[in-house]
């Protein structure tokens, strides 16, 4: 197909300068290389494709017929490589990033803001979901890259941190008597709990911590955000864990206060998953670097 699709190229040109000679000096060619690939073309295809004049050549009848469809052919390959080109020059193009909602919110938006106010032409396609739905959508390529909780352990996946976060446990007024002095992880399990839904994988790291201590958490409210974790909290339904980084506004305003652990959950991080066997886009690879850079 490659082969013939020089053939093309070389057919459509000597079309439009409707010259042998004119063709070979646009395509940087020599004029018996050009007359051989028509030759070999019409040879290929079964039919003349132009009658040769004193004057130079014109298209004959099947000729026409099948400039009508190569030309469009060889017009939308050179439209194609002119947006590749552009996109590898960030002039255009379209960036997919997959992203839970609080990651979203609270890390992601002003990296966003940059990126945007730098390269305007490039569209944005952002998809909220979990961590472990996130990693299966960029496996499937509808995605370029993806901003998750982690630890993600995945071969077919590249993983690079950006940030520690840290699991914590905050409580309204009711519970305030838990924060005076630290807590045991045995007497946290016998609050009454808010967490997030058993699928995310905030949820999936802390009660993996407690099931290495013997601790089996069981959770009285289960919710889908982490913001929800705070209102229920706020309110006096429990005890909530959630990520310290981005409860800073209810803890500095008083709304929420942090319960001090005997053993505090060990640190994780925020960071971009991509996919091992496909090289990053240009497009990618630039919000990327923004966010390392901060």
């Amino acid at each position: 197909m490659a082969v013939k699709l020089d053939s093309y190229r070389v057919f459509c040109e000597v079309a439009k300068h409707q010259s042998f000679s004119g063709a070979a000096k646009f395509l940087y060619m020599t004029q018996p290389a050009v007359s051989q690939t028509i030759m070999n073309l019409e040879q290929e295809l079964g039919t003349r494709l132009f009658t040769r004049t004193s004057k130079g050549v014109n298209l004959t009848t099947d000729g026409q017929l099948l400039y009508e469809y190569a030309s469009s052919a060889v017009n939308l390959i050179d439209a194609g490589e002119k947006k590749l080109s552009e996109s590898r020059d960030l002039m255009t193009g379209e960036l997919k990033i997959g992203v839970g909602d609080t990651i979203s919110r609270h890390y992601l938006l002003p990296y966003l803001e940059v990126f945007h106010n730098r390269f305007p032409n490039i569209k944005l396609k952002i998809i909220n979901r979990t961590t472990m739905e996130l990693c299966n959508i960029l496996k499937s390529g509808e995605i370029d890259i993806a901003l998750c909780n982690l630890p993600v352990k995945d071969s077919a996946l590249d993983v690079k941190k950006c940030i520690a976060i840290h699991d914590i446990f905050v409580c309204g007024e009711k519970y305030k008597q838990l924060t005076l002095s630290p807590i045991s992880l045995e007497m946290i399990s016998k609050q009454p709990s808010i967490f997030l839904e058993r699928k995310s994988n905030s949820r999936q790291y802390v009660e993996k911590f407690f099931a290495l201590k013997g601790i089996k958490l069981q959770p009285e409210i289960e919710l889908g955000s982490h913001e929800l974790l705070l209102e229920f909290s706020r309110f006096n339904f429990g005890i909530a864990c959630v990520i310290e980084e981005f409860s800073q506004e209810y803890l500095k305003n008083g709304l929420l206060y942090k319960l001090k652990l005997k053993e505090e959950i060990p640190e994780r991080a925020i960071g971009f998953c991509f996919l091992k066997s496909v090289p990053l886009s240009s497009v990618a690879g630039k919000f990327v670097s923004i966010v390392e850079k901060g």
